[in-house]
């Protein structure tokens, strides 16, 4: 249901909402999907066998995207890692899409980084539990504008790393995805009504590692863009 501002009780928050690169136009974001273990070498780095597992998701809240080029140490946690992403921004959605026509639901492509808190997160799957201490605070999810995929197509492959000061940490390419960019989709609108605004963090290459105030990120992802994050 929707009202004018003077119907609410408090004032609104704004809408969570990314730039799209080379406009003055933003992406207003609705839900933000993570693919888990979506490359088989950091599944293996995880202690999993890609070969056993169907895809599974987990949600940031959309005002966890941070586009200030800083990324602040988060509190109750002493073992905070960097997790490269490739980040697909849907313009349409629906329930039960084929996977043929899935890349007509995209908008566009961001380079992005799932920050985790990995010792709360770890504490929660020793104990069963939700991840979202560990995936879903404040400026987790870093992202860069997205670029529209009229301008760049589909990418499918190519490089995707990421350096902490200058020192190459994770790498891997494109096609080593184990669940692609339809399939996700698809998957997705199985189990949830996707919407316009949704975006999907696509999964990590093997090289996750702890960051400390101070660090220098510079992720890329070819045909995609650069993204420069410092710890602060």
């Amino acid at each position: 249901m929707h009202g004018t501002t003077s119907s609410y009780v408090i004032e609104p928050n704004a809408i969570p909402s990314i730039p799209v690169a080379g406009t003055d136009k933003m992406f207003p974001v609705h839900r933000v999907y993570c693919v888990g273990r979506n490359y088989a070498a950091h599944a293996v780095e995880m202690g999993h066998d890609p070969n056993k597992e169907p895809p599974f998701f987990f949600q940031k809240n959309p005002d966890n995207l941070d586009t200030t080029g800083e990324f602040p140490y988060p509190p109750a946690s002493n073992d905070v890692h960097h997790e490269i992403e490739m980040v697909v921004a849907l313009k349409s959605g629906g329930t039960d899409i084929a996977a043929e026509k899935a890349l007509d639901c995209v908008f566009g492509y961001g380079v992005g980084l799932d920050m985790t808190r990995r010792d709360l997160q770890g504490k929660a799957k020793d104990m069963g539990r939700p991840w979202e201490v560990g995936k879903a605070f404040e400026a987790s999810a870093p992202c860069t504008p997205l670029v529209p995929a009229s301008s760049i197509g589909h990418p499918t492959q190519g490089a995707i790393w990421l350096d902490v000061n200058g020192e190459r940490k994770q790498t891997g390419d494109l096609n080593q995805m184990i669940w692609k960019v339809p399939e996700m989709i698809s998957y997705l609108s199985g189990l949830f009504t996707l919407m316009p605004g949704d975006l999907i963090l696509s999964g990590t290459p093997a090289g996750v590692g702890a960051v400390v105030r101070g660090d220098v990120l510079r992720g890329h992802i070819d045909g995609v863009g650069d993204l420069e994050v410092r710890v602060v």
